[in-house]
């Protein structure tokens, strides 16, 4: 019990001489050093916030802009004219009995100070002027116009050197609120394939309607907090998307990452985790001395990464009407599940973080401790897998007070959460397509109750040595989470390593504590609770049909020598694919981000456009090979287009979303809002970018990539895929729907996916070779 391990650092009896004090001196050490590592963080967060503060400039430039203002009045000039004389008398009393001198000099040292800070402010306010400037990225490739060149020059001139990873925040620009009047455009335009033209007749009716009357009053109102609020769209966003949702997160929100496609570095379970949670203690060091590079777009613009405060050490709790993100600081323990028990594990002694090895040689204690899980233990974790509300009652009734309080405080204020899975996973067996499938779905749901889905970020750990990720969304998307889970793989495998038997390397110390159990006192009636909430869990994830292959006929390289954009290219075959299976177009979401500005998350990318529709008629019409062709590149374009409009503030979406929430603020109904956001995403698309290439070596380890990460189908009769482009030959997918539709079929629709893209490449590129006979097989079998 944690209250046995603290009284054993002060014990006393009392006998008849007085009370007799016994203190531990190891444990007082624990306690001092545990202290020192406290102090140190807050100095690291205190220098680190100078440094920021005061970015573009630093801190030594002060001293130079004081030196500079008293080297040129010991000439004899005073380039303050006549501010520092002002000051001088206007220094407080205590100051009068110095010499004139001296009081001159305190008097330049304040003028110098105050200088500094304007000059400060003034780099900060035209570097935000500068990245606010967005036509550089809507030039051609290759031909770049004198104004972004001019443009490129300031913005590294005004940026300073060697940027932390906050050092940006302060001068990136808020994200703009677009025009009514274009938003509206832009969304018929979006809608015009898909309807009929007695259907568009109507919307475009309601949409001028709203757009000369009620669209006005709450734009006012959403430019009134566009001047107030950081960003006018992530809170309502947060709060409203995710927070609010009173269905499972399990499956329709949460995501997942992948291991390694081919290699497992180790199969010991332990050893693997050992060296999986040092990597993450590694990250979460850089990440609090703010040691991580900010993303940069062309080496030079910067995109906002507040998205990594809530990382670690966060959970969401659960509401009757919203949900809450809380955050705690510096966790120096993760919980551990492993065969329906729950464990404490310590990461650090003596204010180090603990070896691989020392990590390695605490898992295996867990694994070995053969104690039964108590009464309702095992499938605890199954209340956040189901519904909201009933989670968010059954916290307060059951775990609001005594040793579930405690427990429960333990899981919700670790640094993350880590389950060691009895399962073996990954690409093996007679059909390691099949195993494939598994793998992902495992990730995204386990057993619906073998993962805490409200922390941050969850890390399984499989009993062959793979491992997974499952992460909670409405603190980051998953290019942050990507970015994490990027530096834990390679530092796994190219930075820590193994020995010859596959354990991590390094000495253990024997004196380490065992990893706590945690105790729980679980009622018949929380029991029930937690049976009702794997119940509906478990509906949900049987439904999910999952299918998750690698495209390796070709990649981005042969794309590019066609001289089109892969995301472009890959979101025609989408829709293409789509078509060949249900025989329509449908509303196609893209997620783009909008980390240009200020706390951006996310926009959406309206894919399925005019010019991708006669793209794709013209093609299954049987219309010429040129024309086809001619039809692509339009098509591609116009995508090009879109995604950048949604990247620089200029997208549909997220604008009519806010618009809609101010409506309901204002209690008034706009039928046009209405409608737009009760229109279903029948196939939602999204690709995670390898951001840190440099981190793997795609030439001379090609077996080192990973299959990337996966979501559950956003809607019931629809298709959920992600993609991931790795390197120059590999195109992975992961594609999602529901058994219960008859409609949808992972598998199928994978299939359409692979001759879609072979089809458009043969379109471009008609010398091009043929599939090998393996790729056509797996073809005509989903198919």
């Amino acid at each position: 019990m944690a209250e046995a391990h603290q009284a054993v650092a002060f014990q006393f009896t009392v006998t008849p001489e007085g009370i007799d004090l016994q203190l531990s001196h190891q444990a007082l050490t624990e306690i001092y050093l545990s202290g020192l590592r406290s102090w140190k963080k807050k100095l690291i967060r205190l220098k680190n916030g100078v440094i920021t503060g005061v970015y573009p400039a630093s801190p030594s430039s002060w001293l130079f802009v004081v030196i500079a203002i008293l080297a040129t009045m010991y000439m004899r000039s005073d380039p303050s004219m006549g501010l520092i004389a002002k000051i001088q008398e206007h220094l407080p009393v205590r100051y009068q009995s110095l010499s004139a001198q001296c009081q001159t000099v305190v008097s330049a040292v304040l003028f110098s100070t105050l200088l500094w800070f304007s000059l400060i402010f003034t780099m900060r306010m035209c570097l935000k002027q500068l990245l606010s400037y967005h036509r550089w990225m809507f030039e051609q490739r290759g031909k770049m116009s004198n104004t972004t060149k001019v443009w490129v020059a300031l913005v590294r001139i005004f940026s300073g050197r060697q940027p932390l990873l906050y050092s940006y925040q302060g001068s990136l620009p808020n994200q703009p609120v677009p025009a009514v009047k274009d938003t509206v455009k832009r969304y018929l335009e979006s809608v015009r394939p898909l309807t009929t033209p007695d259907e568009f007749e109507r919307m475009a009716s309601l949409a001028t309607q709203f757009e000369s009357s009620l669209g006005n009053r709450l734009q006012w109102y959403l430019k009134l907090k566009a001047l107030w609020a950081s960003n006018y769209v992530s809170d309502w966003w947060e709060e409203y998307i995710y927070l609010r949702g009173r269905s499972p997160i399990m499956v329709n929100s949460n995501y997942y990452g992948m291991d390694f496609l081919y290699v497992t570095p180790t199969p010991i379970q332990a050893a693997r985790a050992g060296n999986t949670l040092h990597a993450f203690l590694m990250y979460r060091r850089k990440l609090n001395r703010e040691e991580l590079k900010p993303w940069l777009l062309m080496s030079s613009v910067p995109c906002c990464s507040y998205q990594f405060e809530r990382m670690f050490d966060s959970c969401r709790i659960p509401g009757t009407i919203t949900d809450t993100v809380q955050h705690w600081q510096d966790s120096d323990y993760v919980a551990v599940y492993h065969r329906g028990r729950y464990f404490r594990l310590r990461m650090y002694s003596s204010s180090r973080p603990l070896s691989p090895r020392e990590i390695e040689s605490q898992l295996q204690r867990i694994l070995d401790d053969p104690s039964p899980p108590s009464p309702g233990e095992e499938k605890l974790g199954a209340l956040t897998a189901g519904d909201r509300i009933p989670w968010a009652k059954a916290r307060k009734e059951y775990f609001s007070l005594g040793v579930n309080k405690r427990s429960l405080d333990c899981i919700e204020k670790a640094a993350f959460f880590v389950t060691l899975d009895d399962d073996k996973q990954g690409m093996m067996g007679e059909d390691p397509a099949a195993s494939l499938d598994r793998y992902a779905k495992s990730l995204l749901h386990g057993k619906c109750y073998d993962r805490w889905f409200d922390k941050s970020f969850s890390v399984v750990i499989y009993k062959n040595g793979k491992i997974g990720l499952n992460a909670e969304h409405s603190w980051a998307d998953a290019p942050v989470v990507a970015h994490l889970w990027e530096y834990v793989l390679a530092t796994d495998s190219f930075q820590l390593g193994y020995n010859e038997e596959g354990h991590c390397k390094g000495e253990v110390d024997a004196s380490l504590p065992r990893p706590q159990r945690l105790s729980w006192d679980i009622t018949p009636e929380c029991q029930e609770q937690i049976s009702q909430s794997l119940a509906v869990a478990q509906a949900l994830a049987d439904d999910v049909d999952f299918h998750v292959f690698s495209f390796r006929d070709f990649g981005k390289g042969m794309i590019k020598k066609c001289r089109i954009s892969p995301d472009a290219y890959i979101q025609l075959a989408l829709q293409l694919a789509y078509y060949r299976d249900r025989g329509m177009f449908c509303l196609t979401y893209e997620a783009s981000m909008t980390r240009l500005f200020r706390e951006g998350r996310t926009e959406t990318v309206r894919s399925c456009s005019n010019e991708s529709c006669a793209f794709i008629k013209a093609l299954e019409g049987g219309e010429g090979v040129e024309v086809c062709r001619r039809l692509l590149r339009q098509a591609s374009e116009k995508h090009q287009n879109l995604y950048k409009h949604a990247m620089t503030g200029a997208g549909i979406d997220r604008h009519l979303f806010c618009l809609y929430v101010v409506s309901k603020y204002l209690g008034v109904d706009s039928p046009f809002l209405k409608e737009v956001l009760s229109e279903p995403w029948h196939l939602s698309t999204s690709q995670t970018p390898v951001q840190q290439v440099e981190l793997f070596d795609m030439v001379n380890h090609p077996e080192y990539v990973s299959c990337g990460g996966g979501f559950g189908p956003v809607a019931d009769d629809g298709y959920g895929v992600s993609y991931t482009i790795m390197g120059e030959n590999m195109m992975n997918f992961h594609i999602s729907c529901k058994h219960s539709c008859s409609q949808t079929s992972s598998h199928k629709y994978g299939g359409q996916i692979r001759q879609a893209l072979r089809d458009m490449l043969q379109l471009l590129c008609p010398d091009q070779r043929e599939p090998s006979r393996t790729d056509q097989s797996q073809t005509k079998k989903d198919l």
